[in-house]
């Protein structure tokens, strides 16, 4: 029996970290910190000021047991500022992301800050009050939340923690982003010089800024959402309310569609051509997110995921899934057609917990 399916067996009801023998492999694994490594979930206790929830410190111990060693924390300034008022933060916030950089030291997992709504910018709506790229008061106003952040943690070595600027930046020229981007890297490295910085590619992470090349410490982030209609299937952010271009019954994987044949390959050819330039400059990419909605049909999601998965394998690009709990998620995704397993009071998606650990 492999050590996936062996944990597998046993995770519903107890800790890998319990498990005599089985300790070292698991720390062994979760250790190997290197961003071509990281393997793990976006946590969205913060990802809007909505419904705002503390870190769990049981989430963390999770991941590590299962054989993850990274999280990235997507965060709306929202929660310890007002839309406009970027000098005022409210340090109870900030002291819950101190509990999630200490427990991500405590579980050798690598914590990656993102401000997903930042002073400035957003991909989600609503629009933020100024424009980062037109605004400078908005820039300065990002500028200064990152340095406090910077301030705060510049004890925490790299290898620990990390810092990803924006978010799925859209529409928006190479010039403009590369305005913002030097100007936040300077801020964040005034306080911690050798702060490690994940830089989201253009064009909603699907192409690498290819003009930084001489910044150090710096890694570019992409996504693994493509074809949307796989990913997305149903997601009313995305297609609003209306009807689906065709029939739930009919999407598959590979897909054909839109006069295209969807398959491993095309996943392949369009990864390589977004990352080739950048891996020629010696450059270094990490899908920041990826991950399936809970309207696509499980066996489907599983085949898509498994074919990103092997590709991201093939091309040496770590990952992190969206999200841990949720709709795209191992527990708690609310799909229909799952046979859950119950985990300390939460529904496991243990198939696709299988695939994700399928390649170490």
């Amino acid at each position: 029996m492999q050590r996936r399916d062996f944990l597998l067996t046993l995770g519903a009801t107890a800790s890998i970290l319990m498990m005599p023998g089985l300790a070292s492999d698991a720390l062994a694994r979760v250790r190997n910190v290197h961003p071509e490594r990281w393997r793990g979930f976006n946590l969205l206790n913060y990802f809007t000021a909505d419904h705002p929830e503390p870190f769990r410190e049981e989430e963390f111990q999770w991941i590590t047991d299962w054989g993850f060693n990274f999280v990235r924390l997507p965060l709306s300034y929202w929660n310890w500022s007002k839309p406009g008022e970027y000098y005022e933060i409210d340090e109870r916030i900030l002291e819950d992301l101190d509990n999630a950089v200490k427990w991500g030291q405590k579980y050798h997992i690598h914590v990656c800050l993102n401000l997903h709504r930042a002073p400035g910018y957003c991909v989600n709506p609503p629009a933020e009050p100024q424009d980062i790229f037109r605004d400078q008061e908005a820039l300065d106003g990002c500028a200064y939340q990152w340095g406090v952040l910077a301030q705060r943690y510049k004890g925490i070595k790299s290898k620990h923690l990390s810092f990803n600027l924006l978010n799925e930046v859209a529409k928006i020229k190479d010039e403009d982003y590369e305005r913002v981007v030097r100007c936040l890297v300077s801020e964040i490295r005034s306080h911690s010089p050798h702060r490690l910085i994940l830089i989201d590619g253009l064009e909603w992470g699907g192409r690498p800024l290819l003009t930084i090349e001489d910044l150090p410490q710096i890694i570019q982030c992409g996504r693994g959402y493509q074809p949307m209609l796989v990913s997305h299937y149903g997601a009313s952010w995305v297609y609003g309310n209306g009807p689906m271009p065709f029939p739930k019954e009919k999407l598959m994987w590979p897909l054909d569609a839109d006069g295209r044949h969807y398959d491993r390959q095309w996943l392949l050819d369009m990864q390589q051509r977004s990352w080739a330039p950048l891996f020629h400059q010696g450059g270094r990419a990490f899908i920041g997110e990826f991950g399936c909605h809970n309207q696509t049909p499980h066996k489907v999601a599983l085949k898509w995921l498994q074919d990103n998965l092997s590709v991201f394998h093939q091309m040496g690009l770590g990952w992190a899934l969206w999200n841990l709990r949720g709709s795209f998620g191992i527990l708690d995704s609310h799909r229909s057609d799952v046979d859950y397993k119950y985990f300390h009071g939460h529904k496991l998606d243990h198939q696709m917990l299988n695939i994700l650990l399928e390649k170490d």
